[in-house]
């Protein structure tokens, strides 16, 4: 193995880069390959990387530029879409907070109170309870829960879109 670079070497590189190797090339250049074991294997290796080169080129087949700029269009409408829908996910989450907030607060507070509405006997009628001083935690709980559907449906409706 020789660690010194023949000194033809640059001159062969330079006829194999430009597609000179072996129709245009000096005589006497062709004469020292022969005896040049390393100029030899650089224009072995050269070739064999232009022809597999060529080769892979030829079978790079693109799409019609039309499918390619659709893509894009897709692409881009997509992101868009993507940038919209993350501030409703975030309403729905809070909605879904406030909701889940409104139910613990109401829980807490006839765990606290007892079920006095359930043990009366009476009908269920919201607005004889806010007027007699019922409890105003189950009319919210009411509204939340009608919220809260009213978000799933929404957002149920907006995913299928």
């Amino acid at each position: 193995m020789t660690l010194r670079a023949c000194t033809h070497q640059k001159e062969v590189l330079q006829l194999l880069k430009q597609g000179h190797w072996p129709h245009a090339c000096p005589a006497e250049l062709r004469k020292h390959l022969s005896g040049c074991r390393s100029c030899a294997e650089l224009v072995l290796v050269t070739q064999a990387f232009q022809q597999s080169r060529t080769e892979a080129a030829a079978q790079v087949k693109l799409p019609a530029p039309g499918a390619i700029w659709w893509r894009a269009q897709l692409r881009r409408r997509n992101a868009a879409v993507e940038r919209v829908g993350k501030p409703i996910l975030g309403a729905y989450a809070f909605a879904l907070a406030v909701t889940v907030l409104v139910a613990v607060t109401f829980a807490i507070s006839q765990a606290r109170h007892g079920l006095r509405w359930l043990k009366s006997g009476e009908s269920f009628n919201p607005s004889g309870w806010i007027s007699a001083g019922g409890s105003l935690m189950v009319m919210i709980a009411v509204f939340a829960l009608v919220a809260l559907v009213g978000a799933v449906v929404v957002y149920i409706a907006a995913e299928r879109h």
